[in-house]
């Protein structure tokens, strides 16, 4: 990050929780940033970059979100939050059949990769870019923890021998899935990653 780009919490700014309240402005700025930091990289990007995009002034953008590291926090809350609101929507279509649940992420996962998100996943992205206390980890972080239990909730309401077990190792399925779609190896990664899914709930859920 340049001097340019300033420090966490340098500026007037605005914080990542008011996202919702943001001007036209600040919308455009956050939606140009989403897609250079998930396209590009996190330490790729500048701020004169993300202006230009947005088709604003640099003094817009730090009015808005005061620095670089308080957009990169807008950006990965916002992706979070509508991740949620994708996977809850599918769990409530499904409630009631616990296995489907468990599935779920799989196919919440594929509509996302359909869309274009296919540079893998931009939680664990941030992680290998952002220092340790940036308080963008702590989004990622949150985020696969909200992930995790809602797994395990899933597992627990099919029956699962161990919960806790198998929520992981979906977790792990659905991040090898995203790490998949990245490189470009292997085809259909989530498609495959699911059926390897259906497999160990299967095993994991003895009674039908």
């Amino acid at each position: 990050m340049t001097n340019n780009d300033r420090g966490l919490g340098s500026g007037p700014g605005q914080s990542a929780g008011s996202a919702r309240r943001l001007t036209p402005a600040g919308e455009k700025v956050l939606a140009a940033a989403s897609r250079l930091f998930y396209e590009q990289g996190i330490q790729a990007v500048g701020v004169e970059a993300i202006a230009a995009e947005a088709e604003v002034t640099k003094k817009t953008l730090y009015d808005r979100f005061g620095s670089k590291d308080e957009l990169i926090v807008a950006y990965l809350r916002a992706r979070d939050e509508q991740w949620r609101a994708d996977l809850r929507a599918l769990l409530a279509e499904r409630r009631g059949v616990p296995r489907d649940q468990l599935l779920g992420m799989f196919d919440v996962l594929q509509a996302w990769m359909t869309a274009g998100n296919r540079r893998g996943c931009a939680f664990a992205r941030a992680c290998t870019e952002l220092p340790p206390g940036h308080p963008g980890r702590r989004i990622a972080r949150q985020h696969k923890t909200w992930m995790l239990t809602r797994l395990q909730e899933a597992a627990d309401a099919a029956d699962a021998t161990d919960p806790g077990a198998l929520a992981e190792q979906l977790l792990m399925l659905h991040d090898g899935a995203c790490a998949s779609s990245a490189s470009d190896v292997a085809p259909d990664p989530v498609v495959r990653a699911r059926l390897a899914a259906r497999v160990l709930i299967d095993s994991a859920c003895a009674t039908p």
